[in-house]
C-alpha cells in the first residue's frame, strides 16, 4: 500500500439523478506527502440559484478529521498496525537515511543533522503531536532560546520559528487538542515552556507570540499538557516543592496546587497516569481522571539521583501501566504500578564503558528515556555519548550507537515512530574542567522504525 497524495471531494447530490457531476462539486481538499493542505472551493448552480459554503467554518471542522485520516493512512503504510505483507520494508525517512552521506567525526552514526542547531546544551526536545500532519521539532536550551524546525520525510529540516526568554528552558510540551470546550487551546500549534526564571509560558507558534500563564517561587522544572474527556490543563512541577495545575481559561491563577516533600525534578504524564520524581529519590504516582489522587509513593529502586522518567503502556489495551526511571549510576528500573508478579519489576545496567578504564568500568548518567509509540520498546541516552534501544519485555538490548564526541542530553520519537531525535552537548557531568565552549552542539535524526522492532524468537 503506497500513495503520494490523498484527495477528498465533497459533492452536492442532484436529487433527481442521485449522481455526482462536475457542476455539483463543492469542495476539494488535497493532501500531498510532506506538504500542507491544498483547498479548492467551487460554486455550483441549480435552478438558476447560486450557492456557496462557508470556507472558514468548513475548514475548521474538516482539516482536523482529514489530518487524522491522513495520519491513519501513514500509520497503515509505516507502522506495525499493518501485516508484514502490506508494510513496506522502510519508510520514506528511512529510505532517505540509506542514501545520506552526512558523516564525520561528530556524526559517527551517519544520521541526519538538524540545521542551525542551538548555541548551548539542549535541555528540552519534543516532536509535535498527532494534531499536526507534519513533523515539527522543538528544542529548548541553556542559551534561553526555543527553536522549531519542520522535519521532512527526505531528512531535511527547515527552521520555522524562534523565541528567546529570560532563563534557561527546562522542559517543553505541545498542545494536542483540536476541539475542546474545556480550554481555549484549539490545535497543536501551542508550546508550553517551563523555565529556570520561574515563569510558565505558552508560545503560539503560528503567530510567534509568547505569553506568561503562571509562575512558581523557584525554577519550573517540568510542564505537561493533559487533555481528558472531562478537562484540559497544564501541569507544572518546580523546585519550590509544588505541582500546579493551570486552566487556560484563567491564566496566572492555578486551578490546583499539590505540595511535595521535596523539589520536583522530573514528571511524566500519560493520561490518566502521572509520575513525579523528587530530589530525595521519592517517586509519587497519581491518578488524574478527576481530582489528582496519589495512588502510590515509594523510594526509587535506584540508589542514586533520578535523571529521567518515562511512562509505558500495556501492549494489549494501550493503557499506561508503569514507568521506567533512570539515574546517575548508569542503570534503569522498569516498574509496574500494579503487578501480581514481583519479578515483573527489574533493573538493568546501561551507559557504561565497554572496556575497563584503569581497571574500572566508567559509569555514566542516563539522561533521558523514551518509549516507541508503536513497538513499546525504549530508547535511553546518556553522558557516555551513546543511545541504546531496548526491549523491556524480552529484557534484551536491540542496538547501541557509536560513541559521539559529547553527551546526549535529550531524545524523543515522532508520532509515527519512524524518526528518533537526539541532542548532543555538554551536560556538565564532568564539571567545569571538561567544558569547552568552542564545542558545537548538535541535534541528529535517526531512521529508527526497524531498529526498535522487537526481535522475533526463533
Amino acid at each position: 500500500l503506497t500513495f503520494d497524495e490523498i484527495t477528498i471531494t465533497f459533492w452536492k447530490i442532484d436529487n433527481s439523478t442521485k449522481k455526482e457531476t462536475e457542476d455539483n462539486k463543492i469542495y476539494e481538499l488535497k493532501k500531498e506527502t510532506g506538504n500542507s493542505f491544498l483547498f479548492q472551493e467551487y460554486v455550483y448552480s441549480q435552478h438558476s440559484t447560486n450557492y456557496s459554503f462557508g470556507k472558514n467554518a468548513f475548514l475548521n471542522e474538516i482539516t482536523f478529521h482529514f489530518s487524522v485520516f491522513f495520519d491513519l493512512c501513514l500509520s497503515i503504510m509505516f507502522s506495525s498496525l499493518t501485516s508484514s505483507a502490506l508494510r513496506p520494508t522502510s519508510t520514506p525517512f528511512a529510505a532517505a537515511a540509506a542514501l545520506s552521506s552526512s558523516a564525520g567525526a561528530h556524526n559517527p552514526n551517519k544520521d541526519f543533522e538538524v540545521v542551525q542547531p542551538p548555541d548551548d546544551t539542549v535541555q528540552a526536545l519534543k516532536f509535535s503531536p498527532p494534531a499536526l500532519a507534519q513533523n515539527f521539532l522543538v528544542s529548548g536550551s541553556w542559551d534561553n532560546v526555543l527553536r522549531v524546525w519542520e522535519v521532512k520525510q527526505d531528512g531535511s529540516t527547515e527552521p520555522k520559528a524562534e523565541q528567546r526568554i529570560q532563563g534557561p528552558v527546562m522542559q517543553v510540551d505541545w498542545s494536542d487538542v483540536k476541539h475542546s470546550s474545556f480550554c481555549n487551546i484549539r490545535d497543536g500549534t501551542k508550546i508550553f515552556v517551563a523555565s529556570a526564571d520561574r515563569q510558565v509560558r505558552v508560545w503560539d507558534v503560528s503567530s510567534n507570540q509568547m505569553a506568561t500563564i503562571g509562575q512558581h517561587d523557584q525554577t519550573v522544572s517540568t510542564c505537561n499538557w493533559v487533555h481528558s474527556p472531562t478537562y484540559s490543563c497544564l501541569i507544572t512541577g518546580s523546585w519550590d516543592k509544588t505541582v500546579k495545575f493551570w486552566d487556560m481559561r484563567t491564566p496566572n491563577t492555578p486551578a490546583g496546587v499539590v505540595s511535595m516533600p521535596e523539589r520536583v525534578y522530573f514528571v511524566d504524564v500519560l493520561y490518566p497516569m502521572g509520575v513525579a520524581c523528587l530530589a530525595n529519590r521519592e517517586i509519587k504516582i497519581y491518578k488524574l481522571d478527576g481530582q489528582p489522587v496519589e495512588v502510590k509513593s515509594m523510594e526509587s529502586p535506584l540508589k542514586y539521583q533520578t535523571r529521567s522518567v518515562s511512562i509505558f503502556k500495556d501492549k494489549t489495551n494501550g493503557a499506561p501501566v508503569g514507568y521506567a526511571v533512570g539515574s546517575l549510576e548508569g542503570r534503569v528500573a522498569i516498574q509496574y504500578v500494579e503487578t501480581v508478579d514481583p519479578k515483573a519489576n527489574f533493573t538493568f545496567k546501561c551507559h557504561r564503558s565497554p572496556e575497563l578504564v584503569n581497571g574500572f568500568q566508567e559509569i555514566y548518567s542516563v539522561n533521558d528515556i523514551a518509549f516507541h509509540p508503536q513497538h513499546g520498546t525504549l530508547a535511553t541516552v546518556g553522558s557516555d555519548g551513546r543511545y541504546s534501544f531496548w526491549d523491556k519485555d524480552a529484557r534484551t538490548k536491540l542496538k547501541m550507537s557509536e560513541k559521539l564526541q559529547n553527551s546526549i542530553t535529550r531524545c524523543c520519537f515522532n508520532k509515527t515512530g519512524d524518526i528518533f531525535a537526539y541532542a548532543v552537548g555538554y551536560d556538565w557531568s564532568k564539571g567545569h574542567e571538561f567544558h569547552n565552549p568552542q564545542t558545537k552542539n548538535y541535534i541528529f535524526l535517526h531512521a529508527c522504525f526497524e531498529d526498535l522492532k522487537p526481535r522475533v524468537k526463533k
